[in-house]
């Protein structure tokens, strides 16, 4: 499956019906009076979150929606039927914009959690509202209003407890596979990841969590550069930061710059709680590396090989763990 993370959809709700002009007619009830009854309600375009997707893909082939409208009144003040909703499943993590005035709308983040983003006209009253001491054979009724239209953005962000951050080749997309069964394309060349992977880690007790592969940022990623800059958005939806460098780099010089990027792109992310994994030790002899890194006192360091499975339960303990203090911190 494709993925696409932004979409850009006109959506227009149901005009409501029209209310209805009808006087009684019956052969022993001289005088029947008016009862043209009221018009449905036209249908709303609601958005409902799916826990079962994880892009936008199919709405970028729907740009134009619309509701249905509601149905004319009836007689003996009988209303008209109600315009069906048209009902669009989007991935948790879908925040919805006006495209007009950059307002955002909402966020969807629960399974089955709906937004109306436009909604459907009433239906117009019937002429038996309209009778009176002074008007006894009222002859109009209303026209139904018609529903809204806009055009409105969707942008997901992924939701997930751990997000990948590095440069291209840092050995992100190896990682998630090694610790799940998901299956991302892995190559020797920068941007082998040309979209956000999603994995779920499970431990033989049955605890788990969700990883997120982001794409590989580059310098400048928040200028626009590369691809980081399509995705660095993902990264605000994660608990956790998993920064990834190669064993056979600058690895401090190579932290840095990463913290860099994401502090230029949203300041509020060096918030988030981080450990560094550095990568690919199957490279030096005996895994062991040339001299001792270390950086920030709070943010521990996992030397790993992917490849070889070296230290990897490790890794997965040490995010759980870190993860069971964010959780705790949250709560208290």
């Amino acid at each position: 499956m494709r993925f696409a993370d932004y979409a850009k959809i006109y959506v227009t709700a149901g005009k409501g019906g029209d209310g209805m002009t009808h006087f009684r007619r019956e052969k022993y009830v001289p005088k029947g009076g008016p009862d043209g009854g009221d018009g449905g309600k036209g249908g709303d375009i609601i958005l409902k979150g799916d826990v079962q997707l994880n892009t936008l893909l199919d709405l970028r082939y729907r740009k134009y929606i619309k509701a249905k409208p509601g149905q004319p009144g009836h007689t003996s003040r009988k209303t008209g039927k109600d315009g069906k909703d048209e009902i669009l499943n989007v991935p948790l993590g879908t925040v919805i914009y006006n495209a007009d005035t950059k307002e955002r709308i909402g966020e969807i983040t629960e399974d089955e959690e709906e937004i109306v983003v436009a909604a459907g006209g009433e239906g117009g009253l019937g002429n038996w509202h309209f009778k009176s001491a002074t008007n006894q054979t009222p002859q109009h009724s209303q026209e139904g209003k018609p529903g809204e239209e806009r055009v409105i953005e969707l942008e997901l962000k992924l939701i997930a407890d751990v997000g990948l951050v590095g440069f291209p080749n840092a050995g992100k997309s190896t990682l998630l596979s090694a610790l799940s069964e998901a299956r991302p394309k892995v190559a020797d060349y920068p941007f082998t990841t040309l979209e956000p992977n999603l994995g779920v880690v499970t431990f033989s007790d049955y605890r788990s969590f969700v990883m997120a592969d982001i794409p590989g940022i580059i310098e400048e990623a928040h200028k626009g550069k590369g691809l980081g800059i399509q995705f660095l958005r993902h990264i605000e939806r994660n608990n956790l930061l998993l920064f990834m460098v190669s064993c056979d780099s600058d690895i401090v010089g190579e932290y840095n710059a990463l913290l860099h990027e994401l502090k230029e792109y949203r300041k509020d992310l060096l918030d988030k709680p981080r450990i560094l994994a550095i990568t690919k030790m199957d490279l030096k002899e005996g895994f062991k590396l040339d001299e001792p890194v270390t950086v920030e006192d709070d943010v521990e360091i996992v030397e790993i090989s992917s490849a070889t499975g070296h230290n990897i339960d490790k890794l997965r303990e040490t995010i759980w763990a870190k993860l069971q203090t964010v959780e705790h911190n949250e709560s208290s």
